[in-house]
């Protein structure tokens, strides 16, 4: 398989060549840019595998970046953050970064994190290969086809990041059952650890696009002391 390809948008370059360096070591192809609006360019010209962002960026931010590629691509995003700002983690979260990580890391930790978002993804298009058929998932008015990665209500396609997609097959796919955060962490994230409001958001976000009324949410609900459920229509 040809090396996966790493967008590194990061403008310390102290921090850029560390990180590449290790990506690189990893067997991965990295293509570095320091400047928000080069992130963009650069996310369309070379369709990356996964995109690893820093949130202060010179051009535009790394909201920005993440809320222009997100309009076009369908690529998982680590976020970059600055140590305790809990805030910006969330808002990381809200645009559609999957996962994100707090500086000062370890740039073993963030290729740890890189290698387990692309091996989900692989996952995910082995076992739909090995199916043999499209396989689609309904719900009511939801429909969610998993060989395409495409998930529909009332026939009009639904926004969702590819963690937010894959969280959705995983509740679907074991209705009636209440999951833990860290049990959602574990299973949809590949985690072992972590910090749960990342599952928070992620739940926040996905009854947005599934919930007729995200506020009185009926489908995707809160079980009281032990996280969420999926209740089938």
């Amino acid at each position: 398989m040809a090396d996966q390809r790493v967008l590194l948008v990061e403008d310390d370059p102290t921090v850029a060549d560390v990180v590449t360096q290790y990506l690189q070591r990893s067997g991965f192809d990295v293509t570095h840019v320091d400047d928000g609006l080069d992130a963009v360019s650069a996310a369309g010209a070379i369709d990356p595998d996964l995109l690893v962002l820093d949130l202060m960026l010179p051009g535009i931010d790394g909201l920005e970046v993440c809320r222009r590629v997100r309009r076009s691509h369908d690529v998982p995003i680590i976020m970059l953050t600055a140590l305790g700002a809990e805030s910006d983690r969330v808002l990381g979260l809200e645009v559609g970064a999957d996962d994100y990580l707090t500086k000062p890391f370890s740039p073993r930790e963030l290729v740890l994190r890189v290698q387990s978002v692309l091996r989900r993804s692989r996952a995910g298009e082995a076992a739909r290969a090995s199916d043999g058929s499209d396989r689609v998932l309904r719900d009511g008015d939801l429909a969610v086809d998993t060989a395409a990665r495409r998930a529909e209500r009332d026939g009009v396609e639904v926004s969702l990041t590819g963690r937010e997609f894959d969280l959705l097959v995983f509740l679907l796919t074991h209705p009636g059952q209440a999951f833990s955060r860290d049990d959602l962490l574990e299973q949809v994230w590949g985690w072992s650890f972590g910090d749960t409001s990342t599952v928070t958001v992620h739940v926040r976000r996905l009854r947005e696009n599934v919930e007729p009324d995200p506020g009185e949410p009926q489908r995707l609900v809160t079980v009281w002391g032990v996280g969420y459920r999926w209740d089938p229509s």
